[in-house]
């Protein structure tokens, strides 16, 4: 057995450090989906569908690659579809007790509408209203 973990590192792959990443990122995984609270729910619009409390966005069945802030962002737009959040309500929301940078809020909603390829197809899922805020404009179906 030794000699196959010496053989393995000259191929590139590190088993060790595999099964260790692999057990980390389970633990992290089940820390971000547990919820005592909150029932898991399913929100779709689009051909996409969101799981909040697994912090996933889904294209069909394929994941959609998406920064961790900017899925932030659209959970926080789809909680509340259909109002004007104010830029300093998901501001406050997404950085708590946090100074950034002004350009953060648009750099990651820019993220989002490229990922969600909004205004493309005749979708439209988010819109700006300049100087105030984001609202979520799509039609959704949320099941539990």
């Amino acid at each position: 057995m030794a000699e196959l973990f010496r053989l393995i590192p000259k191929s590139g792959l590190n088993v060790r450090h595999a099964a260790q990443r692999q057990d980390m990122d389970k633990a992290i995984f089940e820390k971000r989906t547990e919820s005592a609270d909150v029932p898991p729910t399913k929100v779709s619009f689009g051909p996409f569908c969101l799981l909040p409390t697994q912090f996933l966005l889904l294209e069909g069945d394929k994941v959609v690659p998406l920064g961790s802030r900017a899925l932030e962002i659209l959970i926080v737009l789809v909680e509340r579809r259909g109002e004007l959040v104010s830029k300093q309500d998901v501001t406050a929301r997404i950085w708590p007790n946090l100074f950034v940078d002004p350009s953060n809020l648009p750099q990651q909603v820019s993220a989002l509408r490229r990922a969600l390829r909004d205004g493309q197809d005749g979708n439209r899922f988010i819109i700006n209203v300049k100087g105030r805020g984001y609202r979520f404009v799509a039609s959704v179906e949320v099941s539990a």
